[in-house]
């Protein structure tokens, strides 16, 4: 009996997420027709864009196309979901098939009753960074409405989570600190091939701690900071934990009232998990890290900001050798972003995966309280 609920239970969960990509793949699809060489084709995605008048850059609802909104959106989504469903009668018994086919039709009477209106389509005055990675929630949805060409998961996150959709580059806004070192230049490399527009900004030139005049234009500019900048050696706790601390929270401050949330991506390390081992050379180091990883976790859950943390094997850098190189370390963690993970772990040793449950769950002690006896 048990094991009969289980068998519904999974079945019913694959029907609905597989049909619920189904839709998802013909919404990237319509999207990718707008500059298609074929006229038909361009029509059939002008239908489309309907909806993102409807629910606009602005994400504010405009009524005047709320009945073409349900003719080219809501139904043709409720139909195409519908479709999905119901070929699993091919191999799937008629239960679980009919409960998925009977939560989409209530679904689809209670959008129709609001004309258009569900929880993942109303005005907002503000996008929250707190956002679903599995499962698509209004804050998620949102962001496909101001990055139209990315974020195109409606339920489940299938299918941004397969295709890398969950994450938009192209004509985004970077500021990267500590663009000089390994980690940085490639990071900048990169966004650039991906068509990011890349500012840099230098330690100890554009800012340094208890300075960051010289930061605020540059903040202003930004949509994403990218915190790579750092040192293993040399006032650690400054370059580590004060500079990324002080950075994170004025570009949130800056951003507060902006339509979308700011982004930061800061450099962790694998040593958060396994701290300096005894070794005397990582004692400052390891304390600076695991400082802003406590701090780190306050933004990982805050509605402010959409914060990533990325955390590395060493990779080959001015620091010394490493299990990779800047450049395969870069490629791991824009993988890992684009598909809308908030905690990048790029490994080969599978310690940065373990890391996830210690930065969650077990982190000790205020970050100020951390810091190690001069």
């Amino acid at each position: 009996m048990i094991w009969d609920i289980v068998v519904f239970a999974l079945q019913t969960a694959l029907v609905f997420v597989v049909s619920t990509a189904l839709f998802d793949a013909l919404h990237w699809t319509l999207h990718k027709w707008e500059k298609s060489r074929f006229k038909l084709l361009r029509v059939l995605s002008s239908w489309h864009w309907v909806h993102h008048k409807f629910l606009g850059l602005d994400m504010q609802i405009n009524p005047a196309y709320a009945r073409q909104n349900i003719w080219f959106h809501v139904l043709p989504e409720y139909l195409t979901s519908m479709a999905g469903t119901l070929i699993f009668l091919l191999v799937f018994p008629w239960p679980p098939i009919a409960l998925v086919a009977a939560i989409r039709t209530i679904m689809l009477v209670l959008t129709l009753k609001e004309e258009g209106l569900d929880y993942n389509h109303m005005s907002m005055d503000r996008v929250g960074g707190q956002q679903g990675l599995l499962w698509v929630d209004n804050n998620y949805h949102a962001m496909h409405h101001v990055y139209p060409h990315n974020f195109f998961s409606s339920f489940t996150n299938a299918f941004d989570l397969i295709f890398g959709t969950g994450c938009q580059i192209e004509g985004r806004r970077f500021l990267v600190t500590g663009a000089s070192g390994a980690f940085g230049s490639a990071m900048v490399a990169k966004l650039q091939k991906l068509g990011g527009i890349v500012e840099t900004a230098k330690s100890g030139v554009d800012f340094s701690a208890g300075s960051y005049d010289g930061m605020r234009q540059k903040l202003e500019r930004a949509d994403v900071l990218v915190l790579a900048h750092g040192a293993k050696t040399d006032d650690c706790w400054n370059a580590n934990f004060v500079t990324f601390r002080d950075l994170t929270e004025l570009f949130t401050e800056i951003g507060k009232t902006r339509l979308t949330p700011p982004e930061v991506w800061a450099l962790g390390s694998e040593v958060e998990f396994h701290g300096d081992m005894g070794l005397e050379e990582l004692k400052a180091y390891s304390a600076s890290k695991r400082a802003f990883a406590a701090q780190a976790l306050d933004y990982y859950r805050s509605d402010a900001l959409i914060y990533r943390h990325i955390v590395p094997s060493s990779f080959t850098s001015a620091m010394g050798k490493g299990a990779m190189s800047a450049e395969t370390a870069v490629n791991i963690a824009l993988f890992f972003i684009r598909r809308s993970f908030k905690y990048v772990p790029v490994t080969f040793t599978g310690l940065a995966v373990l890391n996830y449950f210690r930065f969650r769950f077990f982190q000790k002690g205020q970050p100020d309280q951390l810091k190690p006896a001069e």
